[in-house]
């Protein structure tokens, strides 16, 4: 057992203050001898006092807020670590290159936080974190089994964006949520972004080694900029010594990474769900999970406990006798 506010037990020596003094009446006489010896009233105003000693220890303890520890229980279930690194970037609140451009439709980000949303939903046993990038990675959430709060990131994630897309930041800090997180036995990023961005030498190798120490899958959902190139593209060849375009470059280096992946494109929602759904169909292993049990409270135990004892006391007092006469 433990307590939320340990320091209102210094009061305890006060609980005892009832014992130290003796019993008294209200009735008075002028021979003592006179008074009968009551052995029974004797005994009944110790246990008064101890009543009165034990409602008091009860508060205090109480106001001390007791409660047992939070304890973890190994489990066996299905499901995965997932870490989600979403591009934030000004360009995910265009609409998909899919849609209609002479309508309105609905807006990348959107469907991305409503599929998304969708996906955490439906799986019960993952621990998922969350980071978002732009110009620079920004870690929102550590991986956590709180479905309430992994929503709520999710959501969050909708505001002003700037226009560069710093992909190499996102999956750096997408690895780090792993860090130091006993592994469950299977590990994932899922990438998603509207387009690609080229990653120095320097943190391609960081990403390589941290992919495969950590072990983790990446998944990338890639939503297609109106009249941009497709990652699937193979036939496609620059001009004279031209770059490849970042997002076929960046496919291609993905294809390097010492574990697995598999790369989605996206054009409009439905395509979206698609993805997403596979990779929750892909997802579903045997894991190792701790769930949390919180600790039990013992506080209103206390209040209820000295609530009977006052009405016991009171009772008692109800029946005293108040003159013998």
């Amino acid at each position: 057992m433990t307590f939320s506010f340990p320091w209102v037990l210094w009061f305890m020596p006060l609980a005892f203050i009832p014992l130290i003094f003796k019993e008294t009446s209200l009735q008075y006489y002028s021979w003592n001898e006179m008074i009968p010896k009551d052995r029974l009233s004797s005994i009944i105003a110790i246990i008064l006092k101890f009543i009165a000693t034990l409602i008091l220890i009860m508060i205090i303890i109480g106001l001390s807020g007791p409660h047992s520890r939070q304890k973890e229980i190994e489990k066996t279930g299905i499901g995965a670590q997932i870490g989600l690194v979403l591009d934030r970037s000004a360009s995910m609140d265009d609409p998909f290159a899919g849609n209609d451009q002479t309508k309105v439709g609905e807006i990348k980000s959107a469907a991305a936080a409503r599929l998304i949303i969708e996906f955490v939903q439906s799986r019960a046993n993952d621990m998922i974190g969350m980071v978002t990038f732009s110009n620079s990675a920004m870690y929102v959430l550590p991986l956590t089994d709180n479905k309430n709060a992994i929503i709520s990131a999710v959501r969050a994630t909708a505001g002003n964006a700037l226009f560069q897309t710093n992909i190499g930041s996102g999956l750096t800090t997408g690895a780090e949520l792993f860090n130091k997180v006993p592994d469950s036995g299977s590990r994932a990023v899922i990438l998603l972004s509207d387009g690609g961005g080229r990653i120095d030498a320097a943190t391609q190798e960081k990403i390589k080694d941290w992919f495969g120490r950590f072990k983790i899958s990446l998944y990338w959902i890639v939503l297609r900029q109106p009249g941009g190139i497709s990652i699937f593209n193979t036939s496609f060849k620059p001009k004279d010594d031209d770059p490849l375009p970042p997002q076929i470059e960046l496919n291609e280096f993905f294809k390097t990474l010492p574990s697995s992946f598999q790369a989605y494109e996206a054009e409009d929602p439905k395509t979206l769900q698609k993805a997403i759904e596979d990779i929750n169909q892909k997802e579903k292993k045997p894991i190792k999970y701790f769930e949390k049990i919180p600790g039990q409270d013992y506080s209103t135990h206390c209040f209820v406990t000295a609530a009977l004892l006052m009405i016991a006391l009171l009772t008692l007092k109800l029946i005293e006798v108040k003159s013998w006469l």
